[in-house]
């Protein structure tokens, strides 16, 4: 591969994009993110411990906020519908008036197929279905980049919490184990209007 030479437009723009910077002391710049801001030297405070002339670092808090899992965010979204409906819903003792089956569809054909279904049910005046897709296939091979387990599991309710099935639907929650358990949702659609 054959390097370039920078024209003289290049090497111009070079300059003042340089004359504009500041270089990043990169000791102060991960410093902070270990053991804090440095506490500047003559005001050491007197409870620090000294390890090797310098102070221990204080033990590494945890910046990381993982977004819950999936069964735990359906599970805390607040109830739109009639509590005393969505006990009934949560113990498996309303029966889905209608179901649809996505269980091994790819992505692209799963969307178009439950956009269908969602707007058809809605359309004839039906207020809970079930949509089955699953518990999904364990493929992690243990790479460094995690692989999500069921696809369409995961991606069903983004697809209710979206236009145009959003203005359908009402409730979204985790099936019974009597209905499908964790590979299966249930879908409380709104009222026709």
């Amino acid at each position: 591969m054959t390097r370039k030479r920078l024209n003289k437009d290049d090497l111009s723009l070079w300059q003042k994009v340089t004359e504009r910077t500041e270089k990043l002391d990169l000791n102060q710049l991960f410093r902070a993110e270990i053991d804090g801001p440095a506490p500047s030297p003559p005001q050491i405070h007197k409870t620090t411990s000294v390890i090797m002339g310098k102070p221990n670092p204080k033990p590494r808090r945890s910046t990381h906020d993982l977004m819950p899992s999936l069964p735990d965010q359906i599970r805390k979204s607040p109830v739109q519908m009639d509590s005393k409906a969505f006990t009934k819903l949560k113990r498996g003792k309303l029966n889905p008036e209608g179901r649809i089956d996505l269980h091994g569809m790819t992505l692209d054909r799963a969307h178009p197929a439950l956009t269908r279904f969602i707007l058809n049910a809605h359309k004839n005046g039906k207020r809970l279905v079930l949509v089955i897709t699953g518990k999904g296939k364990m493929r992690d091979e243990g790479g460094p980049i995690p692989v999500r387990h069921g696809v369409l599991r995961h991606q069903v309710p983004q697809w209710l919490s979206m236009p145009p099935l959003a203005s359908a639907v009402l409730q979204v929650s985790q099936a019974h184990i009597s209905h499908g358990g964790g590979g299966a949702y249930y879908v409380y659609l709104r009222r026709q209007r």
